[in-house]
């Protein structure tokens, strides 16, 4: 499979769509969150493999409980197309987290595969790890 570096008219509407995840997450929105990802999308997190919409709502539910996410952000790097015009990015994250009152920054490096469906580009597979952990 080739890739190429992605227009710029595209890059924008990835990374818009980047900025929807941040606002999701940040409100603490599992439903919104989850409505990002294809119907049999896979996440792969440092805390395992999630695969299907239905499931990845689930995760995000559950870490919202623990973890309220704010200031998410994530900083793309680069935004390629493949030969099948699925688009591949990848970047760092960074946000601020607040876990049993304490808040905590956080940050780490991402990857996704994203299609289109219909008009609204979603995620079908992502990857993210944490680089910093809370002391």
């Amino acid at each position: 499979m080739s890739f190429k570096l992605a227009a710029p008219e595209l890059a924008r509407e990835i990374r818009e769509g980047g900025a929807g995840y941040d606002e999701a997450l940040n409100k603490n929105d599992a439903a919104a969150v989850a409505a990002l990802f294809t119907e049999d999308a896979v996440q792969i997190t440092p805390d395992g493999i999630f695969s299907g919409r239905e499931s990845i709502e689930k995760r995000y539910a559950d870490a919202f409980q623990h973890r309220h996410p704010t200031n998410h952000v994530l900083k793309f790097d680069q935004v390629y197309v493949t030969e099948n015009n699925e688009v591949f990015d990848y970047g760092e994250w960074s946000g601020t987290f607040q876990a049993e009152g304490n808040p905590y920054e956080a940050n780490g490096y991402w990857t996704a595969i994203v299609v289109r469906e219909g008009n609204v580009w979603k995620t079908r597979m992502s990857t993210y790890n944490i680089a910093t952990k809370p002391a």
